[in-house]
C-alpha cells in the first residue's frame, strides 16, 4: 500500500488539483490548509508517510513548519517536499535548510512530483 500523503496549502484549489492527480495514481490524502494543523495531524496520525509543505502561507509558513517538524522526535522523520511558487536556486536551498528533503515548484509538473514522491514511497 501506498504511504499516506498530508498536502498542505492554503490554497484550495492547489489542495484540488494535487488530490486529483494524486487519488488517480493510487495515493491516500489528508489534506489542511494551515502549517499549524498539518503538526496536529503529523502528531496523530502514525499513518502519514509524506507531506507536501506549500511554503508561502499566512500565519505559520512552510520553512518554519518543516523547523518545527524536524525539531519534534515523534515526527521528525517524516519526509517533507517543498512546494512552492519560489523558483530561484536560493529558493531551493532555503527550502533544503529548513529541513525539506525535496523541492518542486509551481506550477507543479506532475512527473517532476510523482519523481519526487517516488523517492520516499
Amino acid at each position: 500500500m501506498k504511504k499516506k500523503i498530508l498536502i498542505v496549502d492554503d490554497d484550495p484549489r492547489n489542495i484540488f488539483a494535487l488530490k486529483l492527480t494524486l487519488k488517480a495514481r493510487g495515493f491516500r490524502m489528508e489534506t489542511c490548509t494551515m502549517a499549524q494543523e498539518a503538526i496536529h495531524i503529523l502528531k496523530n496520525d502514525p499513518q502519514i508517510g509524506l507531506v507536501l509543505m506549500d511554503m508561502m502561507m499566512p500565519e505559520m509558513d512552510g520553512y518554519e513548519a518543516v523547523k518545527i517538524i524536524r525539531e519534534t522526535p515523534s515526527i521528525s522523520h517524516v519526509p517533507v517536499i517543498a512546494v512552492t511558487a519560489q523558483a530561484m536556486e536560493e529558493d531551493r536551498q532555503k527550502c533544503i535548510d529548513a529541513g525539506a528533503q525535496e523541492y518542486v515548484k509551481k506550477p507543479i509538473d506532475v512527473e517532476e512530483l510523482l519523481t519526487a514522491i517516488e523517492k520516499f514511497a
